[in-house]
């Protein structure tokens, strides 16, 4: 190696040992020197980031700020110490039989959802709606257990006719579409909750052939109330 090249060498040895040492710091907390800190830290604001401290240097004007944002308008707040609607409440029953028993008795169909006949008849249209895409293939056009799945598909297990289950209550509608019930699977995940209210409720129709059985229903929510 020549002399010239050799110096090279060492120049760009030591220029890397001092590049090293300078980009580390006494400081635990830090990560050194950022040479592209755009591609490490995200230029969003995000939730629970403490903007106070960029870097190494501490601005307080951020620090003192909001880095959660404040819940858009509409959103639903949950408070175990207040009464809350049914129809956004959390779900909090298990899976058991026992579990979808207590929910016929205590979780009803939220009184707007029948405040009105107009209301009544929008929501039992969407709960046909979504019952001809959802459950009809099993449970058949009538609610008579004979859907498609069972008739042409040959499928051993036929789910009762929806009129010899009266004691379903709407509740217990709900719990079954949220947490399956023998061979029907949940179905939280393609039904949010005021679609599975609906089709419970176009369900309590076919259990009382075309009724939506609203007596029970009021005195239900009186009694709640």
């Amino acid at each position: 190696m020549s002399k010239t090249n050799f110096s090279i060498v060492k120049y760009l040895f030591t220029a890397i040992i001092l590049l090293v040492m300078v980009s580390c710091v006494k400081h635990p907390d830090s990560p050194g020197f950022e040479y592209v800190d755009d591609m490490f830290r995200s230029q969003a604001i995000e939730a629970y980031i403490d903007y106070g401290l960029v870097g190494d240097k501490t601005n307080d004007s951020l620090k003192n700020s909001l880095s959660a944002r404040k819940p858009v308008s509409g959103t639903i707040a949950y408070n175990v110490n207040k009464k809350i609607s049914q129809t956004n409440m959390p779900f909090n029953y298990g899976s058991s039989e026992n579990e979808r028993i207590r929910a016929g008795e205590e979780v009803l169909l939220p009184s707007h959802y029948f405040s009105s006949s107009e209301l009544q008849k929008e929501n039992i249209a969407e709960g046909k709606r979504l019952y001809g895409l959802f459950c009809a293939h099993c449970h058949g056009d009538k609610g008579n257990g004979d859907g498609k799945v069972i008739t042409v598909g040959g499928y051993p297990a036929a789910p009762p006719a929806y009129n010899t289950l009266k004691d379903r209550k709407p509740g217990s509608v709900f719990h079954t579409i949220t947490h399956g019930k023998n061979a029907m699977g949940p179905h939280a995940s393609q039904l949010n909750k005021d679609e599975r209210w609906k089709v419970a409720m176009y369900v309590r129709t076919m259990q009382f052939d075309g009724d939506l059985n609203l007596e029970e229903l009021i005195s239900g929510n009186l009694e709640e109330k």
